[in-house]
């Protein structure tokens, strides 16, 4: 591999949205960087969706390298029922940052987007170029939409003003702090809470949304993390990088995984035909941040099983 475009050493970088799953993971993995300082305001100390804060913030603190990896995130069920939200929040977050990281000429920024993104019959695995090449995922277009229109901005700006401003798009994300709420939350952790409950309750399986045939690719946060971070060292382009861990699996599969890491042994997956089942697949061609030098290290199974006991050490009491 080539030697290292950006050192982190002695800069202040702001992680935005840290306090966050990403944003977590971010700031752990950055601390063997060098950093001269790490930013991390939660959204008591900035709303990122005030743009005048922002800039005000931005100025008084002067970071060198900004992560965007704040947003209003949530599953479908969440995106169907709060699509203004969706699309305006995560519009204004995005530009605010983006157009204040400019404004202040920082030196770096990396901007965090979504595998929905693509198309929902987007070729498998799918690369870059089948960005805007057909009609998104409807149940969760309006995050999308906020997503491409980020990576877009970034391009912009570095056409128009030569800015270092990258894009990474991570497949699904799961791991310790990750949303576990019923009526927000992902399949990965919608499926945990649901395996821990019925194992408290010495139930042998639990009920999902759909046929459970999509296949889902899923990427542990550490190791997304350090993929964010090797890309800010490694790569200065205006093309969009996929970040995923190279392998899919079934829901159903998944769904199996998960009771057995909660302890139910060959339990038993209800499936609901009457719900919807999102996009058929979703698997990210990774070979552009292969043929840089970086792969996934954590296993899904293993994966899933500390994100089991995480959640079993750190669920709110009931």
């Amino acid at each position: 591999m080539a030697a290292t475009l950006y050192s982190l050493k002695g800069k202040r970088v702001f992680v935005a949205g840290a306090r966050g799953m990403v944003g977590r993971a971010v700031v752990e993995r950055l601390e063997p960087e060098g950093c001269a300082a790490i930013l991390a305001p939660g959204r008591d100390a900035l709303d990122l969706v005030d743009q005048a804060a922002v800039s005000r913030w931005m100025a008084a603190n002067r970071p060198d390298v900004v992560i965007v990896a704040a947003a209003r995130v949530g599953g479908i069920h969440a995106n169907d029922a709060w699509p203004a939200e969706f699309l305006y929040d995560n519009l204004m977050i995005e530009a605010n940052l983006i157009h204040a990281a400019h404004g202040e000429g920082i030196e770096k920024l990396l901007f965090l987007g979504s595998s929905c993104i693509y198309p929902k019959f987007a070729p498998q695995p799918i690369p870059e170029a089948a960005l805007l090449t057909g009609p998104l995922e409807s149940t969760n277009e309006w995050y999308a939409i906020a997503k491409i229109a980020g990576i877009k901005l970034c391009q912009a700006y570095r056409r128009q003003h030569g800015a270092d401003f990258i894009s990474a798009m991570p497949t699904n994300l799961y791991g310790p702090h990750d949303n576990f709420d019923p009526e927000t939350s992902h399949v990965l952790p919608a499926l945990i809470r649901k395996a821990v409950a019925a194992a408290d309750a010495g139930e042998r399986g639990i009920a999902i949304w759909g046929t459970g045939t999509p296949r889902r690719e899923f990427l542990h946060v550490r190791d997304c993390a350090d993929a964010l971070v090797f890309l800010l060292k490694n790569y200065s382009g205006e093309a969009h990088v996929n970040v995923g861990a190279g392998e899919d699996v079934s829901i159903l599969d998944l769904a199996g995984m998960v009771l057995g890491a909660a302890g139910i042994v060959d339990g038993e997956v209800r499936t609901d035909p009457t719900r919807p089942d999102g996009t058929p697949r979703k698997l990210m061609d990774g070979s552009k941040l292969a043929a840089m030098g970086w792969r996934a290290s954590i296993p899904l199974r293993d994966g899933i099983a500390e994100t089991v006991a995480w959640y079993r050490g750190n669920r709110p009491a009931t």
